[in-house]
């Protein structure tokens, strides 16, 4: 079956708009995507220190087969992440080494996928962050098709090549790229509010009257 390849233009954040998205972590922009954007838990970083902020480029493959992830690598431009739907399969692995060194030396700034990885210690030793859902050591075939640069889903988010993706120790958020800007001031304004809130709770002050939660009153013996 043949690889189908999309149409993998879009307009990239500029330097200082991917600076300042250091300073947002996923979870807060997954809240302020009403909690709708972050990836399931099982895509979580192989080590617990990865961190990635970059461009999706989505690549969909056929069960097992990770012969379009090899087709795409020569099509990454520095800073892309990789984001791969792999149906969630835990049997067989579609990226190791082999593949993410390619990667690196194309300036691919890590991968993000519903699946899995081998290679794993390797991987974690490595400078090319790797958020994936399992580890086998089964290796994939190869020439059974797939697509590149098209819609995904990965984690249970839909995902587009461009999209922002942000991951760190508690997993995976995409920022849908038309949303970023709204998204990136709602991000540092939520930020803001939660650091107050650190110094609230540390003059003495509870979460619940923050949040005006009452208290109830004993109604139950």
């Amino acid at each position: 079956m043949a690889i189908i390849r999309y149409k993998g233009d879009y307009k990239a954040l500029d330097a200082a708009a991917l600076e300042r998205w250091k300073g947002v972590p996923p979870a807060v922009a997954g809240d302020c995507l009403n909690r709708t954007a972050s990836m399931a838990g099982r895509v979580s970083p192989l080590h617990p220190d990865m961190r990635i902020i970059g461009h999706a480029r989505t690549i969909r493959v056929m069960a097992g087969d990770n012969a379009c992830v090899h087709a795409a690598i020569p099509l990454m431009r520095k800073g892309e992440i990789i984001v791969i739907d792999a149906g969630g399969n835990p049997d067989v692995a579609i990226i190791g080494e082999i593949l993410v060194t390619a990667a690196k030396h194309k300036g691919v700034a890590g991968f993000v996928i519903d699946g899995a990885a081998r290679d794993v210690a390797e991987l974690r030793a490595g400078d090319v962050p790797v958020f994936a859902s399992a580890s086998v050591p089964a290796g994939p075939h190869k020439g059974f098709g797939g697509s590149i640069d098209g819609p995904i889903s990965c984690g249970g988010v839909p995902v587009r090549t461009g999209d922002l993706i942000l991951g760190d120790a508690d997993g995976v958020t995409v920022v849908p790229l038309e949303q970023a800007g709204a998204i990136l001031e709602a991000g540092e304004a939520h930020v803001r509010k939660e650091t107050d809130m650190l110094a609230q709770l540390a003059a003495g002050k509870t979460t619940a009257e923050m949040l005006g939660i009452e208290i109830p009153e004993i109604t139950a013996e």
